[in-house]
């Protein structure tokens, strides 16, 4: 993982945090998990390019999708590079791994946090992106 500096060390692991959440919350099915970490006025652009604005709309989606959700196997979440464009915020590239029994796919998102005044990071401004292998 790359950063611009070692001095956000425990910013970098908060954020990880939140991706390692956004990993159980998949791999458990649990929508309750997954829209805790939004921040209420979030944009989602789902890897299919569905616009999601606002928490309620994020809420609406995930608690339709994400118990439904066909797939059976692992899915990973790995943080592969962390720029802070503010002390506050963050852009975080992600690799998206979803693994089952002779189907893999990959996604890769990237999640802009923000970090409130309480310390907690959030998903604010976010762009899941499909990757296409030839």
């Amino acid at each position: 993982m790359n950063t611009d500096s070692t001095a956000y060390a425990a910013d970098i692991e908060a954020v990880k945090q939140v991706v390692a959440t956004v990993e159980h919350s998949q791999q458990h099915k649990d929508p309750d998990e997954f829209l805790a970490l939004f921040h209420p006025d979030a944009v989602w652009t789902t890897a299919h390019g569905k616009v999601l604005i606002g928490l309620e709309a994020i809420s609406e989606f995930t608690r339709k999708v994400l118990p439904a959700a066909s797939w059976d196997g692992k899915v990973s979440y790995e943080v592969i590079h962390v720029l802070f464009i503010r002390p506050d915020v963050a852009a975080v590239k992600v690799r998206q791994r979803y693994l089952s029994p002779g189907d893999e796919s990959e996604g890769a998102p990237l999640y802009v946090m923000t970090k409130q005044d309480d310390g907690r990071w959030l998903l604010t401004a976010c762009q899941n992106t499909e990757v296409f292998t030839d």
